[in-house]
């Protein structure tokens, strides 16, 4: 009747092993390592970075606990931060000659020490939040005037060019603030340019005015419009912060928006906030230029001349020098993907590109009066530019797609494509607030926090064992087997650990012992009833599993409506709750009624059970069940 088949214990007992497995890493604690990251979209850390760092240690007489590449960067992990600090400077001496253009950014990070044969096995411990490892906080304010200002400009070019195409005629079209200004000399050219404007540009509202015997359109984008172009900078900045935090290898950043024009970026872990703030308010843009291939400019290249005038000289990623002209003929906001791929005739490594429709139009008509010339695509970081590739025009090229060519690797090609894909920020923005919370105090808030755990889980570990005994003790075994699956449930998942999530890890604990205190009062009343021991075991968890089952599924839609309308701090307490539900529906039910029938199943003539005291309803006398 009370026996498990052995595949149930076998379940029980892998799911101890996972538990303690996936729970380990999380004792290990981290210690302190230097990281080297790009400092460009156009450098790259490989095996030979990885050699100049260990050069530039040797040197240095340090010797790191860990060395290895991991990623996009490489990381030495040390015993104590005084060597961590020696060998940051080290490290900069040996890779950044010039401060002023780092090729490379070198950061104080926190790694985990966890060993290796249990990385091996894909085990890590939890994620600690900004309020538990330390770090830093920063709120960004998006300046949105200036997202609006952009999207007024690039509105100017394309109604000048759509004029262009359709021949309409204008006497000038100039900004004015927010909004455009379209000068018309006569009637014609007014219902000419009214119709472009109506079929082309149904955002743009129009005011129609005179002067004269001229006309002048006022035009603005519709409130709903702006909205738009304020969201998606918005949204464009968001994913290019992801894009440039990933540089400094924060395992778990939060960034979201907080109201209509703000940012808030947190960084567990960071402990080189002017590290940080660098790589935030980098900026980087695309331009695509043509090459100067005049008698000057080669003597120029060659360093044999001056520069003409009116062209400008660049470095490729060989260090070779490039002059190419001022006039921009496109800019990364033309440029909607880039992907890698094969030339479908000769199988040689291409970067495939696609433009918006404005791009196309521009690049279609350059193309075609440049075929057999040189165009050079530049990417600018904090002011100074690099050329990318400079591939030669072969014939005019339409239809918003171009295919770039010319003695490229498959890695350069995947390189070049994702360079190109390489966002600039939508819209500038000013960094309004900065915290920076110490690692002392987020080790304060962690001690806290445990002992806040600990001293919740003793508490109910002995009043279950003063009041139902025997069966007080297996409450409590599998109270402890829900907090090993839970911890390693979140460190499975990689979840964040945040100051209300270790609370509702203590709420979990007294809400998982509710199933338990439910099943040992359901055996209490059949052995009240008159049922034998055996039946009232039996009989005790069937009957209490629905109102278990019923109990868990509220409660579990209360956590998921706070994780689906919630965010920051309502998030990570329900993600905790959520899945502290989830194991105590497991080691409540499932282990420990596998521990009960381990310790009672065997026995055929069973005359009492250790479950406390029970009170028969005749005349109030007590019997203790033992």
């Amino acid at each position: 009747m009370n026996r498990y088949p052995v595949w149930k214990y076998a379940i029980i007992v892998i799911a101890l092993l996972l538990g303690a497995l996936y729970t380990l890493p999380n004792f290990f604690g981290e210690a302190p390592a230097v990281q080297v990251s790009s400092g460009k979209a156009t450098v790259k850390v490989d095996i030979a970075t990885l050699g100049k760092v260990e050069d530039a240690l040797k040197a240095a007489q340090l010797a790191p606990q860990v060395l290895a590449l991991e990623g996009n960067s490489v990381r030495a992990r040390f015993d104590n931060t005084d060597n961590q600090l020696k060998a940051k400077d080290a490290i900069q001496k040996a890779l950044i000659p010039d401060p002023a253009d780092p090729p490379y950014v070198v950061a104080l990070n926190l790694v985990s020490r966890t060993p290796a044969w249990l990385a091996s096995l894909h085990a890590a411990p939890m994620y600690l939040g900004l309020d538990l490892r330390g770090g830093v906080h920063f709120m960004l304010q998006v300046d949105m005037q200036a997202a609006l200002t952009q999207r007024v400009e690039s509105l100017a070019g394309d109604i000048r060019s759509l004029l262009r195409e359709k021949e309409v005629r204008h006497g000038g079209i100039a900004r004015n603030g927010q909004s455009l200004e379209l000068r018309l000399r006569d009637a014609q050219q007014l219902a000419g340019a009214k119709n472009v404007l109506a079929s082309q540009f149904p955002d743009l509202l129009v005011n129609e005015a005179t002067e004269g015997t001229e006309y002048r359109l006022t035009l603005t984008m519709k409130p709903e419009a702006a909205r738009k172009v304020q969201e998606q900078a918005l949204k464009q900045n968001i994913t290019t912060l992801h894009n440039r935090i990933n540089e400094l290898g924060v395992a778990e950043p939060v960034i979201q928006q907080q109201g209509l024009e703000r940012i808030v970026v947190q960084l567990p872990g960071v402990q080189d906030t002017a590290k940080a703030k660098d790589i935030l308010g980098r900026t980087a843009t695309l331009e695509v230029r043509m090459v100067d291939e005049s008698t000057e400019a080669r003597s120029a290249e060659l360093g044999q001349g001056a520069v003409p005038f009116g062209t400008e000289r660049y470095l490729d990623r060989d260090g070779r020098p490039l002059i190419v002209k001022k006039q921009v003929v496109l800019t990364g906001d033309n440029l909607t993907d880039a992907q890698p791929g094969f030339d479908s005739q000769t199988q040689e490594p291409v970067v495939n590109l696609t433009l918006d429709a404005k791009g196309a139009r521009i690049f279609k008509d350059v193309t075609r009066e440049n075929v057999g010339k040189r165009m050079a695509i530049i990417l600018f970081e904090k002011g100074k530019g690099e050329v990318v590739t400079a591939p030669v025009i072969r014939t005019e090229i339409g239809g918003g797609r171009v295919q770039i060519s010319g003695r490229m690797t498959t890695v350069e090609a995947n390189d070049t494509a994702l360079l190109l894909r390489a966002g600039s920020l939508a819209a500038p923005m000013e960094i309004i607030e900065e915290r920076t919370i110490g690692p002392s105090l987020g080790a304060e808030n962690i001690a806290k926090g445990f002992n806040s755990v600990t001293w919740g889980f003793l508490a109910i570990v002995a009043f279950m064992c003063v009041y139902y005994a025997m069966f007080g003790v297996f409450s409590s075994l599998a109270l402890a087997v829900n907090l090993l699956l839970l911890v390693a449930l979140l460190s499975m998942l990689q979840a964040t650990l945040t100051l209300p999530g270790m609370a509702a890890m203590a709420l979990a604990l007294g809400m998982a012992i509710d199933s338990n205190v439910l099943i040992n009062e359901r055996v209490r009343e059949e052995l009240r009833n008159g049922a034998s021991p055996q039946s009232a075991i039996h009989a005790g968890f069937d009957r209490a599993w629905a109102t278990i089952l019923d109990s868990n599924i509220t409660t579990l839609i209360a956590g998921v409506a706070l994780l689906a309308f919630g965010s920051g701090p309502v998030r990570g307490f329900a993600v905790v709750h959520c899945l502290g539900i989830l194991t105590s529906m497991f080691s409540a039910v499932f282990f420990s009624r596998g521990l009960v029938n381990l310790w009672y199943g065997s026995k055929k003539k069973l005359k009492s059970v250790s479950i406390g005291t029970v009170w028969r309803p005749e005349g109030g006398s007590a019997v203790k069940a033992d």
